[in-house]
């Protein structure tokens, strides 16, 4: 149920992890949830409404390193070739690609709060970029300060927690131990940027609660201008 007062600002939350966490799902609960309760909620998906050169970074990717090209699935795994490859060249390709593209981020967001929606959702954010930097010497962490200077923190960022090996199994596109090293530097970089919400691997409705739990809690500490339902009238079990 939405609020008399003037709308103002939108709610804003990231959602990132490793390929396979379980983002997408915990996605569109969140938004059927909200919208349930009488909210408009935008979706940003990274790749597709934010990040620069696109077409040129795939086209480039799959002629240089050969990695074939679609979504894996486990009936129909696939190899990918891109973030997955380190050499202190790409190393440099990226931190120029991912400061346009933080500079793009910010840009698209501060669009989007001030629109007519009372929720914006990202699907991935930049700790999705910056976690393939490995941050762990002191140029890259004073990088990813600079990144996390420039773009707009969301209210809430989640990073979804998950298992390599279930991950993998649920979408199969890149090596086992690239999903770990990835994973290990997702948890790196929620110490290094600070408040991010870990959920740690459960099944999809004990997490899609403890998402709700916490944006319930997070909104009210806010001060938000938009009144949810509770969580029993959102169909939520106790």
């Amino acid at each position: 149920m939405r609020s008399e007062a003037k709308h103002k600002r939108a709610g804003f939350v990231s959602f990132s992890g490793i390929d396979g966490a379980g983002k997408s799902t915990q996605i569109n609960l969140l938004r059927a949830r909200l919208q349930l309760a009488g909210l408009r909620v935008r979706v940003i998906t990274f790749w597709d409404d934010v990040a620069c050169l696109t077409g040129l970074r795939e086209a480039t990717g799959h002629k240089l390193f050969k990695g074939d090209k679609g979504v894996g699935t486990p009936e129909s795994p696939i190899n990918r070739r891109d973030k997955n490859v380190r050499s202190h060249f790409m190393t440099m390709v990226r931190l120029c690609l991912y400061l346009a593209d933080a500079v793009a981020l910010r840009r698209t967001v501060k669009r989007a709060l001030v629109s007519n929606e009372d929720f914006v959702i990202c699907d991935r954010y930049a700790y999705d970029e910056l976690v393939n930097l490995t941050p762990h010497n002191w140029f890259i962490r004073a990088y990813v300060r600079l990144v996390m200077k420039l773009v707009l923190r969301p209210d809430i960022s989640y990073f979804l927690d998950a298992d390599p090996i279930q991950a993998r199994a649920r979408k199969p596109e890149y090596p086992l131990d690239f999903l770990y090293t990835c994973r290990e530097s997702y948890l790196t970089l929620s110490e290094l940027a600070g408040g991010i919400t870990i959920i740690p691997p459960m099944p999809v409705r004990e997490a899609e609660r403890e998402i709700l739990k916490h944006l319930l809690l997070r909104d009210t500490q806010c001060d938000r201008r938009i009144a949810f339902v509770g969580e029993d009238d959102l169909g939520i079990p106790a």
